[in-house]
């Protein structure tokens, strides 16, 4: 892949790097938490920071205070396709009890900016912003047009923020043929000098299932081979307790490959015992082990009034997630699992995606990561969950995860995501206006 930059490169300034942290700070100190607050306030914020530079924007609300902003940055080349960069203004709630520093206070501590969205995803938001506002500035144009969105409703699935404008409002993203938003390109310590930088090409699907089992309801006193709860709790045992087999998609076994080559290990990955040849890589085993099979997981469970009364009904909820290719398996096993007096319906069922690891912007993500991390190597990516990308799909855009984040080795990353202490080092904000302002200009 081409390492190359533009010999005109307009690199990130100074004021650039130093707002970046202060304004993730502001960010974080809008509670957007869903489902108990809205984004109307912090895209207010959002839409006077990119008018104090002259971008002007289009705040859509999908419903009252369920808030989204879109703005155009023209590009140096008008006859390209437009980059989508999008990020989303909402965050999981946090209960202060738990946490070292107030949540929403934004406070900087050890070299850190704490606070629930500083990594999911306020930390982007806010390379976003500050890298809009330096090439506004600096007057400096991007090789394409960019197409900036700041979204509603992600952490509940979107549907007052991307699938909804994309259903909605399909013209604001006209013009568009790629996109990045997150779920990839932060860094992952490989040993104590080198990192992989995992670039997003690939999510696995959602396929969230509510479970009912009927029965005959008794006294509870008496014997009853009909038991609801018992049928649906052995039906969730067998689900809980399944291994799905090893499904190793292109991204995966190329970070895979990848990784045996830079610790110069010799990992079959067509072998039979494939799970000991992984063994080999350590860590980073450990690290993918969420993307190299589908997944579900029992996660609620309701039934009954009373002690002495069998109910004639239980309902339970799954996670089950799959990866591109292989939803008919996850279908086709848990419907296997399930006993007779067990029936399913989807609470969420959204789509597995994957496209090629190549291309003009593939090079430009890592060139940009390479340029700032000579230690970093830029690997493709398969993300466990979900995002706002899976809207954007279905306006045949080209999806990619790059937020341009390098971490401490010492910090575990992963955890962090809608976990208790949730915070960003200062260095990593300013790593990614570099990283952002380089692809920008190159992509």
């Amino acid at each position: 892949m081409s390492t190359t930059v533009p010999t005109a490169l307009v690199p990130a300034s100074e004021e650039a790097q130093r707002e970046v942290v202060e304004l993730c700070a502001e960010l974080i100190r809008f509670d957007t938490s869903n489902p108990t607050s809205d984004e109307r306030a912090c895209a207010d914020w959002v839409v006077a920071r990119l008018a104090e530079v002259g971008i002007a924007s289009e705040l859509v609300e999908s419903a009252p205070g369920r808030a989204n902003v879109i703005a155009r940055i023209p590009g140096a080349d008008p006859a390209r396709g437009a980059l989508l960069v999008h990020g989303h203004l909402d965050v999981v709630p946090a209960d202060p009890a738990e946490w070292q520093v107030p949540p929403f206070s934004g406070e900087i501590r050890d070299g850190y900016l704490w606070g629930r969205g500083a990594i999911d995803m306020k930390d982007t938001v806010a390379v976003m912003l500050a890298t809009a506002r330096h090439f506004a500035r600096t007057g400096t144009r991007p090789a394409r047009e960019i197409v900036l969105a700041f979204l509603a409703d992600e952490e509940a699935g979107g549907r007052f923020g991307a699938h909804w404008l994309v259903e909605q409002r399909p013209e604001l993203f006209a013009g568009v043929t790629e996109a990045i938003g997150e779920g990839g390109g932060f860094s992952y310590a490989l040993d104590d000098t080198r990192r992989l930088y995992p670039i997003e090409n690939a999510q696995r699907g959602m396929a969230w299932m509510e479970l009912t089992a009927t029965g005959r309801a008794g006294h509870g006193s008496s014997p009853n081979d009909e038991n609801a709860v018992t049928d649906l709790a052995e039906s969730l045992t067998r689900i809980g307790r399944h291994t799905f087999p090893v499904r190793l998609i292109e991204p995966v076994r190329a970070l895979l490959a990848e990784a045996a080559r830079l610790q110069g290990v010799d990992v079959d990955l067509d072998a039979e015992d494939l799970d000991t040849e992984l063994a080999k890589l350590g860590p980073v085993t450990d690290f993918m082990q969420v993307v190299l099979r589908n997944s579900a997981n029992p996660t609620m469970f309701s039934a009954g009034y009373q002690t002495n009364v069998i109910p004639g009904k239980a309902t339970a909820r799954v996670d089950g997630r799959f990866l591109p290719g292989h939803e008919q398996e996850l279908i086709d096993t848990i419907d296997a699992l399930l006993l007779p007096s067990v029936s399913r319906r989807w609470v969420n069922h959204d789509i597995a995606m994957e496209t090629t690891f190549d291309g003009p912007l593939v090079d430009a993500m890592c060139a940009a990561v390479r340029a700032e991390d000579p230690d970093g190597h830029p690997v493709p990516y398969c993300n466990p969950g979900g995002t706002d990308a899976k809207a954007f799909t279905k306006l045949d855009i080209r999806c990619f995860g790059f937020k341009g984040l390098k971490l401490p080795h010492d910090l575990d990353y992963g955890r962090l995501f809608h976990g208790v202490d949730e915070r960003v080092p200062l260095e990593g904000l300013r790593f990614g206006v570099r990283v952002m302002t380089r692809l920008w200009q190159g992509c």
